[in-house]
């Protein structure tokens, strides 16, 4: 699952093009919007196409469920690691 962490960490920075921020400085359960990383909704936006480019993964833009995925690192690995199992 670390790896899987680091891999999404990475996906965020390259898909949002972050350019002074590492992995090491994402704390996996650190919150990504508003506070914490501080992305924004165009940032979702592109951060879920990133997901469905990378991992096939679709999600809807306005549901709840999906707010929960994208909280941190640790739900967004959760969601990735059950998609790959499913």
């Amino acid at each position: 699952m670390n790896e899987l962490k680091t891999e999404l960490k990475q996906l965020v920075i390259d898909a949002l093009d972050l350019e002074d921020v590492t992995v090491d400085d994402i704390d996996s359960s650190e919150p990504l919007f508003i506070d914490g990383l501080g992305l924004d909704s165009i940032d979702a936006l592109e951060l879920g196409l990133a997901l469905q480019k990378c991992y096939g993964i679709k999600l809807t833009a306005d549901s709840e469920e999906t707010r929960k995925h994208f909280a941190s690192i640790d739900s967004l690995a959760e969601l990735v690691a059950s998609h790959k199992n499913a």
